[in-house]
């Protein structure tokens, strides 16, 4: 036992040495010659315009997350279609339950607006913040 994981320690120590002398060898023999098109930004071929780093939108990220999670968990429902007979009625329950929180993760995430691209500004605002977003009266100037 001890000779096999020897086996998978010298593997790994002749894979970083490999990796590291092939890191090695490539910084000392490649040229490096920088100039200004080769440093700047890439675009397909086109001229870049404005800065590189550009802000997105945070909806593309949630919308882009919540669809990760509902596929991912509908990928469950596949092998359990395959096998529930043979398991019976705990695996047709069990199923309920995943179906249940699923569903309920759908309804928060519908209800919280975050399904819809546009999201709609709120109605009312607290007490507390009223002030800052009314509009003050301008100045008079004499």
């Amino acid at each position: 036992m001890l000779t096999e994981f020897g086996n998978i320690l010298i593997f790994f120590i002749v894979g970083a040495v490999f990796t590291a002398g092939g890191l090695i060898a490539s910084w000392l023999l490649r040229p490096s010659r920088p100039y200004a098109e080769k440093l700047s930004t890439y675009e397909c071929g086109e001229i870049p315009i404005g800065a590189p780093h550009v802000k997105f939108n945070i909806r593309f990220y949630v919308v882009a997350l919540i669809f990760l999670v509902f596929e991912v968990e509908s990928v469950f429902l596949f092998p359990w279609a395959l096998v529930y007979k043979s398991f019976g009625m705990f695996a047709f329950m069990e199923m309920l339950v995943f179906l249940a929180i699923l569903i309920v993760g759908y309804a928060y995430v519908w209800v919280k607006g975050d399904l819809e691209w546009d999201k709609p500004s709120p109605q009312f605002l607290p007490q507390s913040k009223r002030s800052v977003y009314e509009e003050q009266e301008e100045p008079v100037l004499n």
